[in-house]
């Protein structure tokens, strides 16, 4: 899709849509500036866990591990039987493994997170669009060097037809429905504090109702 066009991005889906990881490094995030990197933790890792619930595929990829350093250690734990793709192109579209490991899962709308944002996030998202693929950069869940360097590889990937999107809302379209199995983990993956509350009194109120229904069955048959 390109600027002008009147092509609409595909709904997400559980069955459409896969989960890019493009260089979340510890060397790389020594030099993030835009974003708490705390909060970028918080947020990638949730994403994260979130689609590993609703059993959306993740592929992870990093950039020369010799210069940048390895995966960081948050995502590392919450990934443990999905492998990496270790490359030296910076940019991951440029990387034939990737891009086949991409190609293998038959899914075209492809969730990018990166860091950097203009680089590491923006160069394959870019690219990808040119293979007939649909491109969401997850911009809370990826990071810059500087303010100005994020807002212009925002800009260069709007122009281009990439969709920004948010690690939450991108989580909770793919969930759908409230009423899904997968819900509570969902929502507890991206440890959104209110939701936390909903969940907890949903619990109480179904505790207790099942004393309330028990003693409604034995009043009837009485």
């Amino acid at each position: 899709m390109t600027t002008g066009s009147t092509q609409r991005p595909e709904r997400l889906t559980r069955n459409n849509a896969l989960l890019l990881l493009v260089d979340h490094q510890v060397g790389l995030y020594t030099g993030i500036r835009d974003i708490d990197v705390l909060q970028l933790k918080h947020n990638i890792v949730g994403l994260t866990r979130a689609m590993l619930a609703l059993k959306v595929p993740v592929i992870v990829t990093t950039t020369t591990e010799k210069m940048w350093g390895p995966l960081i250690p948050e995502l590392a734990e919450v990934l443990p039987g999905v492998p990496g793709i270790e490359r030296t192109t910076v940019n991951a579209w440029d990387e034939k493994r990737f891009v086949d490991a991409v190609r293998a899962t038959g899914r075209k709308n492809l969730i990018v997170t990166g860091v950097s944002t203009d680089v590491c996030l923006a160069f394959p998202a870019i690219a990808a669009l040119a293979d007939g693929f649909q491109s969401y950069a997850v911009i809370d869940a990826s990071g810059g060097f500087t303010q100005t360097q994020v807002d212009m590889g925002i800009l260069r990937m709007v122009q281009a037809g990439v969709t920004p999107v948010c690690y939450s809302n991108v989580a909770v379209e793919i969930l759908a429905d409230n009423a899904a199995s997968e819900a509570e983990a969902v929502y507890g993956a991206l440890s959104m504090p209110f939701s936390g509350l909903v969940f907890g009194l949903r619990r109480y109120f179904l505790r207790e109702s099942q004393p309330r229904r028990a003693n409604e069955d034995y009043a009837n048959q009485t």
